[in-house]
């Protein structure tokens, strides 16, 4: 055996890579792979919890974890523990995407991915999301129906009341106690800050430091702020075109733009012929309200993307939708790929659902009441848990926090920070100028990150490196902006 393995070295083939066990958990090497993209050699393993807590001895579910191994010979004993968004995303598959924010971090430690059960492959609770294309106008029947045939395929292997946020934290707390780890070091993005402000109320002996990227405050109904937090986007998206004359002078009014094409696609959706932006294959596809509300609100979330909606809005009113189309094709079935519903269901009828309230003043906005209504229709049937009495209370806490804050995020703005950091008395805001929602890897972001979990000192950061991010210039035409 000896014989062969030198021989192996000398011929450069490696054998298998070695097993790494911590605490009581084996880790074996793996690949971590993302539906939208992306490859990281990783280590990964399974762990078991019980689905209901009162009933260890009851059914029992598989947690996929994996840790990407600190570039360290001797790693801190306090992994970092990245927790995705949604709710429904899986940490393991956001990983991928999200590595250029945590890289800086593997210096010195780990990064732990414990997927939250009802994702990625740890039970997941998937299902079929209504296609933007089909003609049917989606009714709150229609919702219902979805919700009730999604819940058919799990009543045989999974109990939707218990998938809530706490119970991933109990899942959390399980894995950091047969890791053996004496604390941990919590990154969340959107949903996910919701998840570290929970564990940090719950364990905090288990925290040594938290980092919050475009949070959610506790009290918030998520979801009751989304048209109105999208409209505020689009305003400044308007504002910032008509200020800048080469914008104004190409694209004109936006808002007026996007307003006549609301008008237009609420009297009537047209069928279009597009290639598909993947298999270029042809495609007939209306061009309707959900297409244009759907590009719209996702492509606020990114100054890049941002920056070519003026041109999308005009080429469409310009009786040319199909490159706006494309991109609808692209957004819809990416959130398809990312996005397991019936987790997403599980915890918002449990956290949110029953304090969300239809607003007249959202009825003339882009996303209206939609989202409010159709969530409250499928909840009326999903079996959801429920939440405990001080869920919706501020987390107070004097733990090391950083909070990131996106100046044009159109779904959780930087008030949201603001508003939360009250009660956290040692952190501090970031605000990244001209960014949008999860702006963690944007400029020096990452490097920051990492200097506060060294140090556990926000105040003491040395900040002026974020003067160099600002908005992304306006696309005039499809080769970009101007000189």
């Amino acid at each position: 055996m000896r014989i062969l393995s030198a021989l192996l070295l000398l011929l450069g083939v490696a054998g298998p890579a070695p097993a790494r066990t911590i605490g009581a958990i084996e880790f074996t090497p793996c690949a971590l792979d993302s539906p939208i993209g992306g490859r990281v050699e990783a280590e990964c393993a399974r762990f078991a919890v019980p689905e209901d807590p009162a009933r260890p001895d009851g059914r029992s579910l598989e947690l996929h974890l994996a840790l990407v191994p600190s570039r360290s010979s001797r790693p801190q004993p306090d992994p970092v523990v990245m927790l995705a968004g949604g709710p429904g995303q899986s940490a393991i598959e956001s990983y991928p995407v999200a590595q250029a924010a945590l890289r800086p971090l593997l210096s010195r430690r780990h990064v732990l991915l414990v997927e939250q059960r009802g994702t990625g492959r740890s039970n997941p609770l998937r299902c079929a999301l209504p296609d933007w294309k089909e003609p049917a106008e989606l009714t709150l029947e229609i919702a219902r129906a979805q919700a009730l045939a999604c819940l058919a395929g799990y009543r045989d292997r999974a109990d939707t009341r218990f998938y809530t946020t706490n119970h991933y934290i109990r899942d959390l707390e399980r894995v950091r106690e047969a890791l053996g780890v004496p604390q941990l070091n919590l990154v969340g993005g959107s949903y996910g800050t919701r998840v570290a402000l929970e564990y940090l109320r719950r364990h905090p002996h288990a925290v040594r430091s938290v980092v919050l990227d475009s949070v959610v405050p506790p009290e918030l109904a998520l979801g009751q702020d989304h048209a109105r937090n999208l409209e505020d986007a689009i305003e400044v998206t308007a504002r910032r075109c008509a200020e800048d004359a080469a914008c104004r002078a190409r694209h004109g009014d936006v808002r007026a733009t996007l307003s006549d094409l609301l008008r237009r696609v609420r009297a009537g959706s047209r069928a279009v012929t597009i290639r598909h932006p993947r298999t270029h294959a042809l495609l007939d596809v209306p061009f309707n309200e959900t297409a244009l509300a759907g590009v719209v609100r996702l492509f606020s979330y990114a100054p890049q993307a941002t920056a070519l909606l003026p041109l999308l809005l005009d080429e469409a009113a310009r009786g040319r939708p199909e490159p706006l189309l494309a991109q609808a094709e692209l957004l819809y079935t990416s959130v398809r790929e990312q996005l397991a519903h019936g987790l997403e269901l599980s915890v918002s009828c449990a956290e949110d659902a029953d304090l969300l309230r239809t607003r007249p003043a959202d009825r003339a906005t882009l996303l209206g009441n939609a989202f409010v209504e159709f969530l409250q229709a499928q909840c009326a049937v999903w079996p959801h848990g429920t939440r405990p009495a001080d869920f919706k209370q501020p987390v107070v806490s004097d733990k090391p926090v950083l909070l990131i804050a996106g100046e044009r995020d159109p779904v959780t703005p930087p008030r949201y920070a603001d508003a939360v950091a009250r009660t956290l008395s040692n952190s501090r805001v970031l605000l990244a100028r001209g960014q949008g929602h999860t702006p963690m890897g944007e400029g020096c972001i990452p490097r920051l990150l990492r200097r506060f979990i060294d140090d556990l000192n926000p105040r003491a950061l040395e900040t002026a490196c974020l003067d160099a991010l600002g908005d992304a210039p306006f696309f005039l035409d499809y080769q970009g902006a101007g000189p």
